[in-house]
């Protein structure tokens, strides 16, 4: 089975199947391709499907395939503690599907997958500045959703044509997005201030597309470099966009009583990712440029 080796550029025009049309990162990545004038379908079958995803492939013919669907739950992961086969139907069998077809076809699959799969421990302590690294083993499966996840990577390591990519608490410069990180803060009663890996989809994006150009494979960080607190981005919030915006904090122990499942918190090591994107920003220079500057409301000092 030939894949077209990691690095190497192709002479015939890109044409992207991309599943996850009704999603976030679906939505933005159709956007993307249509500024950047790559020709793009989305996929009509279901990912649980076999047959529908070989009709896909067959159809459309693509270069390449990216997967952005899946269950994340709504309106957040506790909905997979209680729909554990959906979640599994979705995240785990639809998704190696998706990768097992596309390696019979010797396409390479670009899967939007988490980073929430890791907590910080005694290795990797909170503000230590050591984030985990591609190679390490999830230790993380306090939700029943990180637990699908953790397991689907593993199985995917064996599949050479898939490029994971570990997204984390994904931000766009969309602050009406109700999936939007920080949309979703602003809008708590109240919020722990715990500095974790985030993705800013503004920025990141239009790398993973360079990167099935580039058809790089395996697992990546694809967070920005480095770690952003609650508090630190509802500053910005306030500095930025409205002045008189409030918020409090309560601990991860309150916090417990009023969630169904525990939520990962975590640096990634995001140097991998840099080395080959070297013009990455780091995560809070990423924030003001491409979300906070763009929105700015408040006057400039």
């Amino acid at each position: 089975m030939g894949f077209p080796a990691n690095g190497s550029s192709q002479n015939k025009p890109y044409k992207f199947l991309i599943y996850g049309r009704t999603g976030w990162i679906g939505g933005l990545l159709g956007k993307l391709c249509e500024a950047q004038g790559i020709e793009y379908k989305y996929g009509s079958g279901r990912l649980e499907n076999r047959s529908s995803l070989e009709s896909d492939l067959t159809t459309v013919n693509p270069t390449h395939v990216f997967n952005a669907a899946g269950v994340t739950g709504r309106p957040n992961v506790d909905w997979c503690e209680s729909h554990k086969v959906e979640t599994i139907r979705a995240n785990v069998v639809g998704t190696l599907t998706l990768a097992d077809v596309c390696r019979e076809k010797g396409l390479i699959l670009i899967n939007y997958a988490t980073g929430c799969i890791f907590e910080y421990d005694s290795g990797h302590t909170l503000g230590s500045g050591i984030g985990f690294k591609e190679e390490d083993t999830p230790n993380f499966i306090g939700s029943f959703y990180s637990k699908t996840k953790a397991m689907v990577e593993e199985l995917l390591k064996n599949y050479d044509n898939v490029c994971t990519l570990r997204v984390r608490m994904p931000i766009s410069a969309d602050l009406t997005n109700p999936r939007n990180f920080i949309t979703k803060i602003s809008r708590y009663e109240k919020v722990v201030d715990i500095p974790n890996s985030m993705t800013i989809l503004d920025e990141l994006l239009p790398i993973s597309i360079e990167m099935a150009k580039r058809n790089l494979t395996g697992i990546w960080n694809f967070t920005n470099p480095g770690v952003v607190s609650h508090n630190e981005i509802l500053e910005m919030y306030r500095d930025y966009i409205d002045p008189s915006f409030r918020w409090k904090n309560f601990t991860i122990e309150e916090q417990a009583k009023v969630i169904v499942a525990p939520r990962s918190n975590n640096e990634l090591d995001a140097s991998k990712l840099s080395k080959e994107f070297p013009e990455m920003k780091s995560i809070k220079e990423s924030l003001i440029e491409n979300v906070f500057k763009p929105n700015r409301k408040t006057p400039v000092a």
